[in-house]
């Protein structure tokens, strides 16, 4: 499954009060009490607020109309082509969203809105590296070409590594890892499914981790394997059920007679 990512503000000591209780909330799957705290009074404001309610969509497959309002105050208050950029990226992660969970189907609203994004941010902007990963989202799964998906996630990586960016780099080491098992190719996948696993822990992104065992467990042996599922099982069940797609995943497969 696919998730959003945005860069990972209050997770380290000395950061802005405000951005710390915002990732807290954020990590812990409180998207509503997180963009309660924000006021959009800018466009940067309002496009962090509007982010958190679009991840909330895509984890819960609830809140649209409250995410299509704060996209709309974000594109509104807009002045820049960064801003314009991110908030572009923004509506096509939750046409995306829409499509991907069968709400609605605006896959050509997301690769319009993406396509937008691409034409208004530069090669070296800010928000560049998370639309690289966003385009390797709708190549994977809507337009199933993993080519053109492992090389967006490839540059959505390396920009994310230069920006330092460790939380868009737990997305793109699973969604790598993810092609890399379809592949049969076991190493790679275990290295970059413990590589998402670590940062996650690391972060304190709890409604990201166990997403991250369930992945790695997929790529391990028995007993190692069940005893991922079963923790990622607890953190699942600790959230609140969150996200809701997980659960499937938690089942083992079933075994081949």
């Amino acid at each position: 499954m696919a998730h959003t990512a945005m860069s990972g503000t209050g997770t380290t000591a000395g950061d802005d009060p405000l951005q710390t209780a915002v990732w807290r909330l954020r990590s812990r799957a409180c998207w509503a009490d997180a963009a309660a705290l924000i006021q959009p009074r800018t466009a940067g404001a309002a496009l962090q607020r509007a982010s958190l309610l679009v991840e909330r969509c895509l984890y819960t497959e609830q809140g649209w109309a409250e995410a299509e309002d704060a996209l709309r105050t974000a594109e509104a208050l807009a002045q820049t082509d960064d801003e314009r950029g991110a908030a572009a990226c923004e509506r096509g992660q939750l046409a995306y969203a829409a499509t991907l969970l069968t709400v609605r189907d605006r896959a050509d609203e997301a690769r319009a809105a993406l396509g937008r994004s691409a034409a208004l941010l530069a090669p070296g902007a800010p928000g560049r590296a998370l639309l690289d990963f966003r385009r390797g989202l709708l190549a994977e799964n809507l337009a199933h070409a993993p080519q053109a998906a492992r090389a967006a996630y490839r540059r959505a990586h390396a920009g994310a590594t230069a920006q330092n960016d460790a939380l868009l780099m737990s997305f793109t080491w699973r969604h790598l890892a993810g092609l890399a098992l379809r592949e049969g190719e076991l190493a790679e996948a275990r290295h970059g499914f413990a590589e998402s696993l670590r940062i996650r822990e690391e972060l304190g992104y709890l409604v990201g981790t166990a997403p991250a065992l369930a992945s790695l467990a997929d790529a391990e042996v028995e007993p190692e394997a069940s005893r991922l599922r079963a923790e990622a099982g607890r953190l699942f069940r600790l959230l609140g059920g969150v996200p809701i797609w997980l659960a499937g995943q938690l089942t083992p497969p079933a075994a081949t007679a």
